[in-house]
């Protein structure tokens, strides 16, 4: 039996119908993913599975005993007590071990007293042996594990609930469902308060879970790696696609794409049947016309299929309006943070950002991500060193907070602060980005986050700028409209630096990738900036195959962290300029380091393999196989390298 089985379900509210006739079943160990554009109904569908709203119309049957764990959107509102600490609120998903836990302790103080009672001795060791096999002596361990995984520090674990943000708040609900371990996790919008280790790491323990998953996500490479199954929720109707987000997008496609040349076929006949009706309604054949008339109108009633429906599309082209040198963004020395505490957040290796690439700066929330940004754009003094633009580089920002819009202005005045338009002209330009009719002399504070992000996109594209600085450009998005800026990105003629959670997106648009590398713990250093030359799959395998350190904690080797270096990409080649006898002596040094590295590391793995096959430990050797492989063939790519160098 399904755990879940949904029968002609409705919902209205007044008389806007929301979704009709969805029929649907969640069968035990489903992995699916509800997607739509926003406004669709998916929140609402989330809500009546989880038994927080009731259909209009239709009938839902679920599985005998069934436990389901709900995130939804505004996750603070589910969490039991305010004053409580999140140590103590993740301690609510063990009730049941804790009440077991104290009675074992009231039974060992009880053998205290009289260790000769046979019978209460066999109670305590059945009680005993109960408590393990349900988990009581890890639930503790796994609490840190969880915690850590979602990106909370030790430090927060005392912390009363009331002083965490609303996005700590959904982390812990998170949290506290994954402990539960329910037979169901309806999960709305799961990634919206987490980085991209947090993501990794959910990702990871949602593969192992036993249970069945329903998830509402804007994350492209979340679905991807989590779910087989995708439901389509759109203009009320609900169509089911096997496979992930990619699959499905495919599918998809080759759908629309069938049923559209079906309905061109269907106007070709309908058009050619009122032809001849026409012709021969009056003649002689007229019996006959009025034969087909009467079929065609049936046909209309019951067999005519309707046109395709389209989700309207934002419309967007962002052009650099002067070409920059070749050299756009330099950094020397630098080290980001704020004069009041005078510490620094990060040192940046020198770095060159040359035209036409795109950097993706990624880590951990806190890090210093849009503190970067803000130091390029000089709003913030670097603490020492310092970040110069080439020759003819006009910047346009993106920011995350959407800090710049005016929350007094109105759309339209936001647009005309840009370039000053003929009001017709702004209107229509507005509407490419679904900004119609009385809609654009909305005030700026009346607007949702997805609202403020296509004013800022509207003025982004309007500014013309040759390098992009762009902060979560892809929050509060939908699906389709993170596919077109996709799209109008990888289509830009300037140089983008992107900071991002979307990995879809970085995967599409990064030459390179910046990455922000956290101790795991306290003193053990400070954040360390690695620049990979190349795309993010490579850069994904080789931070693999390192066992770089992430800011969360997870069952693998302590090593060494890498310092702040600049790693070239085997497959890089751009056409850059040539290196100067600087660059070349200081690429030099950077080589050989790494080469003294690889070389170590390669007999430390020798060694980890040799231990594994002799304990018989497949896993691990498959995955220090693999890993030592990559090393190798690093190596011997940098030794190509080095051997270039020196002949220059």
């Amino acid at each position: 039996m399904a755990l879940i089985t949904a029968t002609n379900v409705a919902r209205s509210f007044g008389q806007h119908d929301i979704f009709d006739q969805i029929s649907i079943n969640i069968p035990h160990g489903a992995r699916i993913a509800l997607v739509g554009p926003n406004g669709a109904g998916k929140t609402t569908l989330l809500n009546i599975l989880a038994k927080r709203d009731e259909p209009t119309k239709g009938t839902l049957t679920y599985a005998k005993g069934l436990r389901i764990g709900f995130l939804p959107q505004e996750a603070q509102l589910e969490l039991s007590n305010d004053t409580e600490s999140l140590r103590n609120e993740m301690l609510l998903a063990f009730n049941s071990l804790i009440v077991q836990e104290q009675k074992l302790r009231e039974m060992a103080d009880a053998l205290a007293n009289a260790p000769d009672d046979e019978t209460l001795l066999q109670e305590y060791g059945e009680a005993q042996h109960k408590f393990e096999a349900e988990g009581g002596y890890e639930y503790s361990r796994q609490i840190d594990i969880v915690l850590s995984g979602l990106g909370f520090d030790e430090v927060d674990y005392r912390r009363p609930i009331a002083q965490l943000s609303g996005g700590q708040k959904t982390r812990a609900l998170l949290a506290r469902l994954l402990l539960e371990d329910p037979d169901l996790l309806i999960l709305d919008e799961p990634t919206n308060h987490l980085d991209i280790e947090a993501i990794e790491w959910l990702e990871a323990w949602l593969k192992s879970f036993k249970g069945a998953l329903l998830v509402v996500s804007h994350d492209r490479y979340f679905m991807d790696n989590v779910v087989n199954h995708i439901w389509e929720l759109m203009f009320g109707r609900l169509e089911e696609y096997r496979g992930n987000y990619k699959k499905y997008v495919q599918q998809r496609d080759e759908r629309h794409a069938r049923v559209l040349i079906e309905f061109e076929r269907q106007q070709e006949f309908i058009a050619n049947e009122e032809e001849y009706i026409r012709r021969n309604i009056a003649g002689q054949n007229t019996r006959q016309a009025q034969g087909r008339r009467k079929r065609l109108e049936r046909y209309l009633q019951d067999e005519a299929i309707l046109r395709p429906r389209e989700q309207k599309a934002l419309r967007v082209h962002i052009h650099a309006k002067v070409r920059s040198g070749d050299k756009v963004l330099m950094t020397r020395n630098l080290a980001i943070g704020y004069h009041d505490d005078n510490i620094p957040l990060f040192q940046v290796p020198d770095i060159t950002l040359y035209r036409g690439e795109c950097a993706a700066l990624i880590g951990a929330n806190g890090t210093g991500k849009s503190t970067f940004l803000k130091t390029v754009l000089g709003q913030l003094h670097p603490l020492s060193g310092e970040t110069r633009l080439g020759s003819g580089v006009e910047i346009g920002y993106f920011a995350q907070a959407h800090e710049g819009l005016k929350q007094d202005s109105t759309i339209l005045d936001e647009i005309l602060r840009v370039r000053n338009l003929p009001i017709g002209e702004a209107r229509s330009y507005l509407a490419s980005f679904l900004f119609s009719g009385d809609d654009v002399y909305k005030p700026i504070s009346t607007l949702s986050g997805g609202e403020r992000g296509r004013v800022a996109l509207a003025k982004l594209a309007l500014g013309g700028a040759n390098l992009l600085l762009l902060d979560e450009p892809t929050n509060h998005l939908d699906i389709l409209s993170q596919e077109i800026l996709e799209t109008v990105l990888s289509e830009f003629n300037g140089t983008i630096l992107l900071v991002s959670h979307d990995r879809y997106l970085i995967s599409d648009l990064a030459t390179q990738i910046w990455a922000l590398h956290v101790p795991r713990k306290p003193g053990e250093g400070s954040t360390e900036m690695v620049v990979y030359e190349g795309p993010y799959n490579e850069y994904l395998a080789w931070r693999d195959a390192q066992n770089v350190p992430l800011s969360i904690t997870q069952a693998k080797p302590e090593i060494k962290a890498i310092s702040s270096v600049q790693i070239n990409s085997p497959s890089k080649n751009n056409g850059k300029p040539p290196l100067s006898a600087y660059q070349r002596k200081k690429r030099l040094e950077q080589v050989e380091d790494r080469i003294h590295y690889l070389e170590g590391e390669l007999v430390n793995l020798s060694g980890a393999l040799e231990e594994a096959s002799a304990s018989g430990n497949v896993a691990e050797v498959i995955q220090l196989g693999s890993a030592y492989t990559s090393a190798e063939d690093e190596l011997n790519t940098l030794m190509e390298e080095w051997e270039v160098l020196l002949s220059e």
